[in-house]
């Protein structure tokens, strides 16, 4: 016959540690849980939460080499070397492309339809400015507006507050092809997103024509190296990218990923090393 365990598997264990597995146990749920069905006390204890973010600067290769171990044969470096002995065998010379840092920029939509991620998002923009180099940040709404300098206060609820005093049309409309069109004449055409990778983070709800849409996003992906569309539906059950700005685009991004909770924005973070 089979035994069965009378006992409880916590017997005899100190009340702390039980205290302690309980509370990491609370955490890892909050960190995959939707933030906008979190209440008020949840998601304070999940801003805590995002200063654990693991962010990597991205790198893309240049031009330039370096020596390497396991990298292509430099042919030059091995017959300089083959002339240096006066013919004798050398060993091989190898190279490898350098790394530098690249370029992330941030396009996050602050409309009404996004307001229940808009703090969740702007406190993820806040860990990659702080955790990289060459990080810009915009919202798009109504219009366009740069908050990399607001946000670069090393506390969160100060980099936020700093924010809502600089962006006038939050909670607002939503004419994303609009302010997609003004970063990329403003910014974009003159450098910033020439070879970057480029995160939008919005649901797609466009009320302007999605053909200009479209438009836009196909400009931005000749210029950028890499376009990732970031949608806090995508990681829903049931969810179909059949929203008009989300169908207008799908053709021209590289990726379409979940925003809407703490794990799925560490996705993206991982996401942007592989393409970087």
């Amino acid at each position: 016959s089979v035994m069965v365990a009378t006992t409880s598997p916590y017997e005899g264990a100190d009340p702390d540690d039980l205290g302690t597995f309980a509370a990491a146990s609370s955490i890892e749920s909050l960190r995959v849980r939707d933030v906008a069905e979190l209440s008020a006390d949840e998601q304070e204890q999940l801003w805590r939460e995002f200063a654990a973010l693991r962010v990597r600067q991205p790198l893309r290769r240049s031009r330039r080499f370096r020596p390497s171990r396991r990298g292509a044969v430099d042919r030059r470096a091995t017959l300089r070397a083959q002339l240096r002995r006066a013919g004798e065998p050398a060993p091989i010379s190898r190279r490898t492309r350098r790394a530098r840092p690249a370029r992330v920029v941030l396009l996050v939509d602050v409309s009404a339809s996004m307001e229940p991620y808009v703090e969740a998002l702007l406190r993820w923009a806040h860990q990659v400015l702080a955790q990289t180099h060459r990080t810009e940040v915009f919202t798009v709404g109504t219009r366009l507006s740069r908050i990399t300098d607001a946000l670069k206060s090393r506390d969160p609820d100060a980099a936020l507050a700093r924010v809502a005093a600089v962006v006038p049309d939050w909670s607002g409309g939503t004419r994303l092809a609009e302010s997609l069109e003004v970063f990329r004449r403003w910014w974009g055409s003159g450098g910033m997103a020439r070879g970057v990778a480029v995160v939008i983070a919005s649901d797609g709800f466009e009320r302007g024509d999605p053909s200009l849409l479209r438009r836009e996003v196909a400009e931005l992906a000749r210029l950028a190296r890499t376009v990732v569309w970031v949608s806090p539906h995508r990681g829903k059950e049931g969810y179909r990218p059949v929203q008009g700005g989300i169908a207008a685009v799908l053709p021209h991004i590289d990726a379409l990923v979940a925003g809407h909770s703490l794990e799925a924005f560490q996705d993206v973070l991982d996401l942007l090393m592989v393409s970087g």
